[in-house]
């Protein structure tokens, strides 16, 4: 995903971005060095999120924001359904409540948080099938349990340096 990143850079005359392998609850940067981060889908896959999103914090320089796209839950999925291995690789197994993912951004620090994109996840009655009785599922899709898919936005907190590269 690295080459194909920078590829893509390249590709389209962007200079001023950079991509690094790491451990993501430990990246291999000096704090206050990013602009900007952006992710899509990961966070939900790492065990420690509040390490994670306190590491973006480390990173980011004053004034700098992030960009998030991820999987969260709202309402409690049955349990057997989270763990499905289909459900994983559509990224739901690790995901969290919404409402514990956007704290974990606000208690690190970082301010007007936006929610920038919510849209639901239907989740396939051939799948819902396995784990809920027939009868139940058409209740299960309208009630207020739920999968989405969110953008979040937020800044780290300063004034942006003035000699951006």
């Amino acid at each position: 995903m690295i080459q194909k990143a920078r590829a893509n850079a390249e590709k389209l005359g962007y200079n001023n971005v950079e991509f690094r392998e790491g451990d993501i609850n430990n990246m291999p940067v000096a704090d206050n060095v990013a602009d900007v981060i952006v992710s899509n889908c990961v966070l939900n896959l790492v065990p420690n999120k509040k390490k994670v999103v306190s590491e973006i914090f480390r990173v980011l320089k004053a004034g700098g924001h992030f960009s998030i796209s991820d999987i969260v839950l709202v309402g409690i999925l049955p349990e057997e359904l989270r763990k499905d291995a289909e459900m994983y690789a559509g990224c739901v197994a690790g995901a969290i409540q919404k409402n514990e993912y956007l704290n974990y951004i606000k208690g690190a620090g970082f301010q007007n948080i936006t929610l920038q994109k919510e849209k639901a996840i239907t989740i396939p009655d051939d799948i819902l099938s396995k784990y809920i009785p027939e009868g139940q599922i058409s209740e299960f899709n309208k009630g207020e349990t739920g999968i989405f898919s969110v953008t979040v936005y937020a800044e780290k907190p300063g004034k942006k340096s003035k000699n951006r590269d």
